[in-house]
């Protein structure tokens, strides 16, 4: 008879995706996950393969966790509060992430995109779709008559993606509320 799991894989990746978030990838060993699970070795190892399968599983949870850009961008009405909103809410997420985690896209970006293509396709992909969302809420927003006609849609969408980015980057280094929110406020008047 097989033996049964002793632990709720489901939690256990929520855990490891928490630790990888505030410790980042290299900087998590695997006894430091042996122990923030509370799962042995072996178990993890037979559960989700080895580490970096684990920190895939992890990248992938945060994605799913994360904000839902199409129900936030995509629906009926006014398009360009919705945007403001967004924007607004990376900047107070930010400036009040106590544990100075960051975004983990972000993270992986600058720690393992560089060497590792697999993750650098990951980051590219979800910058395009976030690109790509807040595109088509401006799009959406010129045709209503929120958005001046002669405003580029994807051309602000990617200075937003770049601000909503670099908002996560600051708040991880520092608490300062009125540098994010002045900085969140500057690339909003690009839709003035």
């Amino acid at each position: 008879m097989a033996r049964t799991k002793e632990f709720d894989p489901d939690v256990a990746l929520q855990r490891a995706m928490e630790l990888f978030w505030r410790k980042g990838y290299e900087a998590t060993s695997m006894a430091d996950l042996v122990e923030h699970l509370g799962v042995a070795r072996a178990s993890i190892y037979a559960t989700f393969g080895g580490k970096r399968e684990l920190y895939l599983l992890a990248y992938e949870r945060y994605l799913e966790n994360g904000v839902d850009f199409t129900g936030r961008l995509g629906g009926a009405g006014p398009a360009l509060p919705a945007v403001r909103d967004l924007v607004r809410q990376y900047a107070e997420e930010a400036a009040h992430d106590a544990q100075r985690r960051g975004c983990l896209v972000v993270n992986t970006a600058v720690e393992l995109a560089p060497h590792d293509t697999e993750l650098a396709r990951r980051v590219r992909v979800n910058w395009d779709f976030v690109e790509d969302t807040l595109a088509a809420a401006l799009t959406r927003a010129r045709e209503q008559g929120e958005l001046a006609e002669g405003k580029d849609p994807r051309a602000i969408a990617r200075v937003l993606l770049v601000v909503l980015q670099g908002l996560r980057v600051i708040g991880k280094a520092s608490d300062d509320a009125a540098r994010l929110r002045d900085a969140a406020e500057q690339a909003l008047s690009l839709l003035d």
